[in-house]
């Protein structure tokens, strides 16, 4: 497959299989959605769309080594921010291919992710943007990024989750 015989439907369906997987805490399955040199980023709310994690403050900003990391700890029962488990619940709308190139597909989408643990329910609202490679096993995700459209993380005040 090439990227220019990619149709949105076949993107739409990739990222609902994203969000299902991170709502059923498939994490180690949701890895195997990136490529070997897989990215994931979360910049703070401040910064801008395309900011770098060389030069800004990200949140997030895991290269695949230590999204790898970040998988194992949140599976563990030591992972006390996120034991017992949040209910998440990503919404994904706005699917657009932004553009097209080689093997790469940019991909942008707006999201909503609810978290719900102890009686506390959290929004975090914002747009995804992706660099989806068009490999020989499919679409893999090759740069995850979340612009979070919040002044800030309060009252939520932390992310322990994927978003």
């Amino acid at each position: 497959m090439r990227a220019e015989d990619v149709t949105r439907e076949q993107v739409e369906d990739f990222m609902f299989l994203e969000a299902e997987m991170l709502d059923e805490w498939r994490l180690k399955e949701w890895l195997g959605l990136f490529t070997a040199d897989g990215s994931y980023y979360v910049p703070t709310t401040d910064s801008a769309p395309n900011a770098s994690p060389d030069d800004s403050l990200f949140y997030v900003a895991d290269d695949r080594f230590r999204l790898e990391q970040r998988v194992e700890r949140l599976l563990k029962r030591t992972a006390h921010a996120e034991f017992p488990k949040s209910k998440t619940r990503h919404l994904v709308s706005n699917v657009r291919i932004r553009a097209r190139k080689d093997d790469e597909l940019d991909v942008g989408a707006a999201v909503l992710t609810y978290r719900t643990k102890m009686g506390l329910t959290e929004t975090y609202i914002g747009s995804y943007r992706y660099r989806i490679a068009v490999t020989p096993d499919g679409l893999r995700i090759r740069e995850k990024r979340c612009i979070l459209d919040m002044d800030g993380l309060k009252p939520n005040g932390r992310i322990s989750i994927i978003l």
